[in-house]
């Protein structure tokens, strides 16, 4: 089944069409930048070009960075605060399904990607403007988790450990691998993962950091959706294909 996913992030916004039987784009993705202020407004317009872009009148997926219960919009953490309290549907159409976005990318990788038959505890983390997470027990979602905004030196994990801080603060690789590293072995012994999944537009960079990420016994593996796999994400939850909160 072919559907359009889209994924709202704090810096970017970005659809394709996806075979939601087989995890692949099906045409060429579209990326613009997310509007500033990214008030709801501004971003549904955005939305709404990649929609018109792709001729698209079917379901669409959409994700966004924040927790979202029953397409409710509860938390906004990088984008405006305007959005806090917003359906989804009522900006993106009945068509639409919108869920969180690290969730999103989580579904899309436990299913085609490096969590595929994973069993026991697998947590992703996608590190771009802020850190999202996914949670899964014997692959079932746990949803909303937020994980990003645990603190760590008394700051938000994502205020030092962001793909974005990495670039702000012009870190090299190997100072930025060692806060992921902390951030990383914190969460560790939260949870005891079996797993952990690397994901977000830093991950198509992996070679550059992960080696330098060392938790023990405890495996740290690259997206193997790089940062497609929110569209994918997306676009599985528009289809029926994902487990939603």
């Amino acid at each position: 089944m072919e559907v359009l996913g889209i994924d709202i992030g704090g810096s970017g916004i970005k659809g394709a069409t996806v075979d939601t039987l087989t995890g692949t784009l099906t045409r060429e993705r579209l990326r613009v930048p997310t509007p500033r202020p990214s008030s709801p407004g501004a971003v549904a317009a955005a939305v709404q070009a990649i929609v018109d872009h792709f001729s698209w009148t079917g379901p669409i997926g959409v994700t966004f960075p924040g927790v979202v219960l029953d397409g409710v919009i509860r938390t906004a953490a990088n984008v405006d605060k305007s959005w806090i309290g917003v359906k989804g549907a009522d900006l993106f159409g009945d068509q639409s399904v919108v869920l969180n976005d690290a969730d999103a990318a989580g579904v899309a990788e436990m299913t085609f990607g490096a969590g595929r038959g994973r069993p026991g505890v697998v947590l992703m983390l996608t590190f771009g403007t802020g850190i999202g997470s996914a949670l899964f027990v014997d692959g079932h979602l746990v949803p909303n988790t937020e994980f990003g905004h645990v603190e760590i030196r008394g700051k938000e994990a994502e205020h030092r450990a962001s793909d974005r801080v990495r670039e702000e603060e012009d870190l090299d690789w190997d100072d930025w691998a060692e806060r992921v590293e902390e951030y990383l072995a914190h969460m560790r012994d939260l949870l005891s993962p079996t797993l952990i999944v690397v994901g977000g537009g830093v991950s198509k960079k992996a070679e550059k950091f992960l080696p330098h990420v060392h938790l023990g016994d405890t495996p740290v593996v690259p997206a193997e959706l790089r940062n497609e796999a929110g569209i994918i994400g997306a676009a599985m939850a528009a289809a029926g294909a994902a487990r939603l909160p």
